[in-house]
């Protein structure tokens, strides 16, 4: 009989924390989607076990130095984003991007195009928000050789991580930062990487975010930079959003940019 009880009670355990792992799970999916774009500041939350959000849009940026200046116009920017757990996602990530270089107001011929490196990683929520204890997720990435166009294509594989940490301020702001560190452009030394993004909703619809982002390389000057846009909530499924920003130190003279995320969830 003893033996009874303890297997009758494990079971409404088991079936309690099931229920509320479904509650939850249902709970985000009902809420408006969380995407890791406009901003250079990645989400400290995943998806969703199921869910498949794609997160895309175009951008341009120029950058000049005396009489030469440097445009690069990014077709396509997906990040593809699949729930493997409610607490685990895959990401894809793939840029179609196009060069021009002018000298003196004239347009050289030798326009560079191409794929950037494939974005492969994951994101793992690590603890959910509790007071002053931020919502944290764990994300990574990889960048094959061998998935770049000729163009774009670096001679080491690149690799990054960060930690992406938010807080609720109150019912219409929020502050979202990433730390970490990154190994790419063909060069072997770390750079340390940081964001610090705020965000706030204007309306139940719209929203607009400010942040500074850059990267700190251990035997090289620093980059910072700047960004700020908008958000439009169509439904709870589908966003979009435009935004401009330009750089801190050299390096970026503009940056403006437009995109939608688009979010399926799994047949109930």
């Amino acid at each position: 009989m003893k033996s009874t009880k303890i297997l009758f009670a494990s079971l409404l355990i088991f079936i309690s924390l099931k229920s509320i792992a479904q509650e939850n799970s249902n709970s985000k999916l009902d809420n408006p989607l969380v995407t890791d774009r406009p901003d250079a500041t990645e989400a400290s939350s995943t998806v969703g076990k199921g869910v498949l959000q794609f997160e895309t849009g175009g951008l341009y940026e120029s950058f000049q130095t005396n009489n030469i200046k440097n445009e690069s116009y990014t077709y396509n920017t997906m990040l593809i984003r699949y729930g493997l757990l409610d607490n685990l996602e895959l990401r894809l990530g793939w840029d179609f991007v196009e060069g021009v270089t002018t000298v003196n107001g004239n347009k050289l011929d030798n326009v560079t195009s191409g794929l950037s490196p494939l974005l492969l990683g994951l994101k793992l929520d690590i603890a959910e928000e509790n007071g002053a204890m931020p919502e944290i997720a764990l994300i990574g990435h990889v960048f094959p050789v061998f998935s770049a166009g000729q163009d774009y294509r670096p001679e080491t594989t690149g690799v990054d991580f960060r930690l992406s940490l938010s807080h609720t301020l109150n019912e219409k702001s929020s502050l979202g930062y990433n730390i970490g560190a990154q190994w790419s452009d063909d060069s072997s030394e770390a750079a340390a990487i940081y964001t610090l993004a705020y965000g706030y909703s204007i309306s139940d619809k719209w929203g607009m975010y400010a942040e500074v982002y850059g990267d700190l390389p251990e035997d090289s000057s620093a980059n910072h930079f700047w960004d700020a846009g908008f958000t439009y909530l169509a439904s709870n499924d589908l966003q979009f959003d435009a935004y401009l920003g330009t750089s801190i130190t050299d390096g970026q003279d503009l940056l403006v940019g437009m995109g939608l995320s688009y979010r399926i969830k799994p047949k109930k």
